[in-house]
């Protein structure tokens, strides 16, 4: 080709009404009805509204794009400011506390032709957060693909994404998705090593309170133990509750040697400081005894005590001088804070600190597997922890069994380094088999579990005071085959058959 030939023939295509720069989500409709002198040139620079009809009008024309293809900005609902109330009033998919990716889910699919395909790589958070209600909701009104979900693998390292391939097609819905869980980077071809991978999910079974991308025998299993199981937040009757928030744990958690101390300056501190228990310090089956204290001063103490004088802290100076004393370097912090009470060295509103001095459940609100343990000390948890307000060593036998653990895979958020998030939002759903205590084979399981549990609890206080070896490994394989037994009564509460428990024992 000479060189002349070449300058005259255009190697690339015109892409000047091919590319365009502007907000994908929001159109030039964003601007009725603002004031006029609001729109001034920064924020119409920020705001960078982009009108499709206008800026494709060709595509538009001819019904849509035959693809859209992209990987959203990953921007937490905290940074959407102005932009949240245009979602609300353009969007379906719209929660209040949605990131930013849901949106363009929906406009990317809106944007397509009639049998055009949508692809996306995207936060999985949306399968089971709560935020993500609605656009599961919507999206089971569309024609699902597939999904590649690739758990906390670090696709966009350093960054924790938690990343899925969403394809949708603009059609009718179809009765089932292609699934395939991704479980390394190491590959060359992605759609080559997804192949012996996938399997298919019926569209049915994809509810707007969480999708599971189990396959057909464990969505079976899990259908299963909802029908013959009790949501676990109607079991406890809604007796769940977040641990204590400080807002400032350095002034308010203290440890021994500061507790000793203020109480010998002043023993009426004693009446403010109350022992917790951090999350890192429950285990299954165990609480280890941290040695670390709460400042327990709860809104409207001040006031309630003092009898309404005018300056509470003259008052508590007077009053708990030591505890003043302890508090007053970190006033200016504590006057900070979003969550005081009524005075700064008041916690936040609180409505149930008497749940914490009842017996109760305890767990970590992230945790490897299934931690749950009893408390009967009374003792407060600080914000890693929940308190399920019920002494059930029944229910606590079948939250700490594999079943449980096998659910948590399925259905628990799953955080990196192979934690799961059992908050309440997403573990009240659990399933638990109430029993019915009028029925011999109902009662004599529940005893059964009950003395298990009773046995494990002393088998890991042993443990914590075991000196020798010999002793460790002798408890180690009591609780064992503890272990083993509760997983067979659990089973059996459940009536799962021999096939069922493979599922769960393979990790199915």
């Amino acid at each position: 080709i000479s060189q002349l030939s070449l300058f005259r023939e255009q190697v690339l295509p015109d892409l000047e009404n091919n590319i365009k720069y502007g907000n994908s989500l929001i159109g030039s409709d964003f601007y009725l009805g603002q004031q006029p002198d609001l729109l001034d040139e920064e924020t119409l620079y920020r705001v960078n509204a982009f009108d499709w009809e206008k800026g494709f009008a060709a595509v538009r024309k001819a019904g849509g794009f035959d693809a859209v293809i992209g990987n959203p900005p990953y921007v937490r609902q905290e940074l959407l400011g102005e932009a949240k109330s245009y979602f609300q009033d353009h969007y379906q998919v719209y929660h209040g506390v949605a990131d930013l990716y849901v949106y363009f889910i929906e406009k990317g699919v809106s944007l397509l032709k009639e049998n055009g395909l949508f692809g996306m790589i995207v936060s999985n958070k949306w399968l089971r957060a709560n935020y993500g209600k609605p656009l599961r909701q919507w999206l089971t009104q569309r024609r699902l693909v597939e999904l590649a979900d690739f758990g906390d693998l670090p696709v966009f390292s350093p960054a924790t994404t938690y990343p899925c391939i969403l394809m949708i097609q603009k059609s009718e819905p179809s009765p089932t998705i292609t699934v395939s869980k991704v479980h390394t980077l190491a590959f060359e071809e992605l759609s080559e090593y997804v192949k012996p991978l996938r399997y298919e999910i019926a569209t049915q079974s994809l509810t707007a309170e969480g999708w599971s991308l189990a396959n057909s025998q464990a969505q079976a299993l899990l259908e299963k133990l909802r029908q013959v199981g009790v949501p676990l937040g109607e079991y406890v009757k809604g007796q769940v509750f977040y641990g204590i928030k400080t807002g400032l744990n350095e002034a308010f958690v203290i440890d021994t040697k500061t507790r000793e101390k203020l109480i010998d300056k002043d023993p009426k501190s004693a009446e403010l400081i109350k022992s917790v228990v951090l999350g890192r310090e429950v285990k299954r089956y165990q609480l280890l005894d941290g040695k670390q204290h709460l400042i327990l001063i709860p809104k409207g103490w001040t006031r309630l005590t003092s009898g309404g004088q005018p300056n509470g802290w003259k008052w508590l100076q007077r009053h708990y001088p030591a505890m003043a004393t302890h508090l007053k370097p970190f006033a200016k912090e504590a006057q900070q804070r979003c969550d005081q009470g009524e005075y700064w060295w008041e916690l936040r509103a609180c409505d149930y600190y008497h749940e914490f001095e009842k017996p109760k459940i305890v767990y970590p609100n992230i945790s490897h597997q299934p931690e749950f343990t009893l408390d009967e000390n009374g003792w407060y948890t600080n914000q890693k922890c929940f308190i399920i307000g019920v002494p059930d060593k029944y229910l606590l036998g079948i939250l700490n069994s594999s079943l449980t653990y096998w659910w948590f895979r399925l259905r628990l958020p799953k955080l990196r380094g192979d934690f799961y998030e059992p908050s309440y939002v997403y573990f009240k759903e659990f399933p638990v088999r109430a029993i019915d205590l009028n029925q011999p084979t109902d009662q004599a399981a529940h005893d059964r579990l009950v003395h298990l549990v009773t046995y494990m609890l002393d088998l890991q206080k042993r443990l914590v005071t075991a000196l020798d070896p010999h002793s460790n490994t002798v408890l180690t394989r009591q609780m064992e085959a503890i272990d083993e037994e509760i997983d067979k009564v659990v089973y059996g509460v459940y009536n799962l058959t021999t096939e069922e428990i493979e599922i769960i024992e393979n990790n199915g």
